[in-house]
C-alpha cells in the first residue's frame, strides 16, 4: 500500500507538471479563453445598430490585449541553456 501511495505521489508531483510543461496546456487555455472572449465581444459590436465611442473602445482594447496574449503565448516554452564552461 504504501508503494502504491509513493508512485501516485511521484506521479502528481513529477509526471503532471512536466506534461502541463511541454504540452504548454496553462498558454493554451489562455489562448482558448481569450479566442472565445473576442468572438462574444465581436458578435455583441456587430449585432448593435449604432454603437456608442465607449464601446468601440472596449472592443478596441479587447483586440488589443490578444496581441499580448498572443506575445505572451510565443514567449513561453522550455528554456534550454547550454553554458560551456571556461
Amino acid at each position: 500500500m504504501v508503494n502504491i501511495i509513493k508512485m501516485i505521489w511521484h506521479f502528481v508531483k513529477c509526471e503532471i507538471p512536466e506534461l502541463m510543461s511541454n504540452w504548454r496546456l496553462i498558454p493554451r487555455l489562455l489562448m482558448a479563453l481569450y479566442t472565445y472572449a473576442f468572438y462574444s465581444v465581436t458578435q455583441w459590436f456587430m449585432a448593435m445598430p449604432e454603437p456608442t465611442t465607449a464601446q468601440a473602445g472596449f472592443v478596441a482594447t479587447i483586440v488589443g490585449a490578444g496581441a499580448g496574449f498572443f506575445g505572451l503565448y510565443v514567449g513561453t516554452g522550455k528554456i534550454t541553456k547550454n553554458k560551456e564552461e571556461k
